[in-house]
């Protein structure tokens, strides 16, 4: 997701779309611990920065993880 499109979400719904992300990130990082190969490694890059920005935008406008 871009910043811009986050940014505009609610607090609520950047912690649910967080809760998400670490899930399907854990999920996807167990897979290649499992086999030990990714076909998705940019998209797993691609969740990374997206959990990097929520976080940042949550400590932004204060609200506790």
């Amino acid at each position: 997701m871009k910043i811009k499109e986050l940014r505009s979400l609610s607090t609520e719904v950047l912690n649910s779309r967080l809760s998400e992300l670490r899930l399907e990130y854990a999920i996807e990082k167990r897979k290649v611990v499992s086999t030990g190969v990714s076909s998705k490694k940019v998209k797993m890059k691609e969740m990374r920065i997206t959990i990097a920005q929520i976080l940042t935008l949550l400590k932004e406008r204060g609200a506790g993880i």
